[in-house]
């Protein structure tokens, strides 16, 4: 057996939990709250779960870039900050709120190889459609989609110097989308089932373990689209979805049960005559 990664060592044993990082598109909530319970439900190590959230970032110094057209999602070039948001230290995913995980991210964490600066799927992926999600512009390029999900080795020296609030609100998408301050072999690659690009990727029936989804990945819109809402795999993400939504109710009603009980509790106020 290989020995745990660095990142992962003592997992469950008060350390630091692994930090994932998702991007945030405020009219894709519901995709990212999926997302996010979708990770923790599974995960057999500690979490930690961030939102990347554009106003935050500006708000905060560190993106001032201005939104240009090919920009499909909030969180298109914000991304690439995910090394800094970590403190460029350790190992951080990122992952685009249009996933659903249904294995344990621990397995992908431990494929964490120092030798590189990233991992991801090296996806050889030309959509056939125009527009995706509700109605973006759906953009081609090389190496499209590969980061859509990354392994970051934060504390690389390449992804120190490159990857900074300047870089990432200044230089070119074909620069940071096609991880141009790396070289080839800097790229590592992780198998496809983490990126299961639904409409594009198959299950081989010789070789379903192999080959079925690990992350779900509704690239070119998912359920909470109706345009999108039969698609492969809804059915999946709604369960999730139903499930999320489940919780919140119970912890609301168990809110407003507290409010209840703590007003029957509360001594009578006299009132003198």
């Amino acid at each position: 057996m290989s020995p745990t990664p660095s990142h992962l060592a003592g997992a469950g044993d008060g350390a630091e939990p692994f930090r994932v990082f998702v991007g945030y598109d405020s009219r894709e909530d519901i995709a990212y709250r999926v997302c996010r319970r979708s990770l923790l439900r599974r995960s057999s190590i500690p979490l930690d779960v961030i939102p990347i959230v554009q106003q935050e970032l500006r708000e905060a110094g560190l993106y001032w870039r201005e939104r240009g057209p090919t920009e499909s999602t909030e969180f298109s070039f914000t991304r690439f900050l995910t090394p800094h948001l970590a403190g460029y230290r350790g190992w951080a995913l990122f992952v685009d709120c249009d996933f659903l995980f249904v294995a344990d991210v621990a397995e992908l964490a431990r494929l964490a190889d120092p030798r590189y600066a990233v991992l991801c799927v090296h996806h050889d992926y030309a959509p056939r459609e125009a527009t995706k999600m509700d109605g973006a512009v759906q953009t081609v390029y090389p190496r499209k989609n590969w980061s859509s999900m990354v392994l970051f080795n934060c504390g690389h020296p390449k992804n120190r110097a490159a990857l900074t609030p300047e870089a990432v609100s200044t230089q070119t998408g074909a620069y940071l989308h096609r991880f141009m301050w790396l070289d080839d072999d800097e790229v590592g690659e992780v198998p496809f089932v983490w990126n299961f690009l639904v409409g594009h990727n198959k299950v081989d029936p010789a070789d379903e373990a192999g080959t079925a989804p690990r992350a779900i990945h509704y690239t070119s819109g998912g359920p909470w689209f109706e345009r999108y809402k039969d698609c492969e795999f809804a059915d999946l993400w709604v369960q999730e979805r139903d499930a999320y939504e489940a919780e919140e109710e119970e912890k609301e009603k168990v809110g407003e049960d507290d409010v209840k009980a703590a007003i029957q509790m509360a001594p009578a106020v006299s009132v003198d005559a």
